[in-house]
């Protein structure tokens, strides 16, 4: 497949998610002409991909390093932060210099928010390597660390100057990883395109398979259709102001999910069950059909994802969701659909409502009720 695909994203500081396969001959025209120093940032088990990255920009004149940082949410601590901001220090990097982050979706929220922080803002390049990466953290500019009460809790925003999503990256992900990036692909179906989720459903068999998947034109306009989905919403919304919360469909719950298995969870699929969670919220609240309800399981089950959590979390759940970035005060916000296509946003809902959607996708719980009576 040579086909490559470029999603513009409007805004302030425009910039372009190139998307196709074997693409490291574009990243010098997303790190620009002025830049003097780069530094690459990857976790340890992409050692060989970054070497070959810094070689590539020193064969282009640029000043290149290298900074290896631990695998995953390790990565998004102060401490690796702060061992970052003392890397760029001790190589007298300027203003006008940048990172590139080559890795998942942790090694790009490390490398934007160290971008961000240091001389307050200097260029990031993301160059995502998984699929959940591709499609939802390198691309809309949200950078973030972690904490003991939270997850991404400490952030900026901070737009990239490009993504370069190189789909060959993807043939080496373990069916898992990847399966669950691709619940944030399913998400942007669910809030803004439909034609996501036809496409998933006509080509499950693919899907399910990283090898076949890579070198598929399918999963192609999947990554092209979840990132124009985000590239609009982050073009008119960078900062949360409204329109972007539709992103985050799914994620109040999810959220709680991977703090209370202590990052131990897949993102993807604590995301999978966290839309469970609020198309049952949605359907108690009398705003979703059945149907809807019923798709969103048939859906992330055809994948392989999850669609139910053990039911004997809920007050540690719901403490952690009171802690989520997009409660105000005590009142609890969650973004639901009223149909697919059409999020909107459910303010301060009743405890028991929250309770009976927990109980629907309660592990041992009976088939849902489709009585709303609360």
């Amino acid at each position: 497949m040579t086909d490559t695909r470029t999603v513009r994203v409007h805004g302030d500081q425009p910039y372009d998610v190139v998307i196709g396969r074997n693409l490291l001959a574009a990243l010098p025209d997303l790190v620009g002409p002025d830049v003097r120093r780069v530094l690459v940032v990857h976790p340890s088990a992409l050692a060989t991909t970054a070497d070959t990255v810094r070689e590539d920009l020193r064969a282009h004149g640029y000043e290149a390093f290298i900074a290896e940082v631990p695998d995953a949410e390790e990565a998004k601590t102060a401490q690796v932060a702060a061992f970052l901001w003392q890397v760029l220090g001790q190589a007298d990097f300027t203003r006008t210099d940048a990172i590139v982050a080559v890795g998942g979706g942790a090694t790009t929220d490390l490398g934007g928010f160290v971008a961000a922080t240091w001389l307050r803002g200097i260029r990031v390049v993301q160059v995502p390597t998984t699929l959940l990466a591709m499609v939802d953290a390198a691309v809309g500019g949200k950078t973030g660390i972690n904490t003991a009460e939270g997850k991404n809790l400490v952030g900026a925003f901070h737009p990239p100057a490009g993504v370069l999503c190189d789909l060959a990256a993807l043939e080496s992900m373990s069916k898992h990883d990847f399966v669950a990036g691709l619940a944030e692909v399913v998400k942007c179906g669910f809030i803004a395109d439909p034609r996501i989720l036809e496409l998933v459903e006509a080509n499950t068999a693919v899907l399910t398979d990283p090898v076949a998947a890579a070198s598929s034109p399918v999963l192609l306009e999947l990554v092209e259709r979840a990132v124009a989905v985000k590239a609009r919403v982050v073009g008119e919304d960078l900062r949360e102001g409204g329109l972007r919360e539709i992103l985050n469909y799914g994620h109040t719950f999810a959220h709680a999910i991977e703090h209370v298995e202590r990052f131990q969870w897949r993102h993807g699929a604590a995301v999978s069950v966290g839309m469970v969670y609020v198309a049952e919220l949605a359907r108690l609240a009398g705003r979703l059909s059945d149907e809807v309800v019923d798709r969103h399981r048939s859906i992330l089950t055809s994948l392989g994802l999850p669609v139910t959590y053990r039911g004997d979390r809920w007050d540690r759940l719901l403490a952690a969701m009171r802690r989520d970035k997009k409660t105000r005060g005590d009142l609890l916000r969650f973004v639901v659909l009223e149909d697919i296509g059409k999020p909107v946003r459910l303010e301060g809902p009743d405890p028991a409502l929250l309770a009976a959607a927990y109980a629907e996708l309660s592990e041992g719980a009976p088939a849902p009720s489709r009585a709303i009576s609360l």
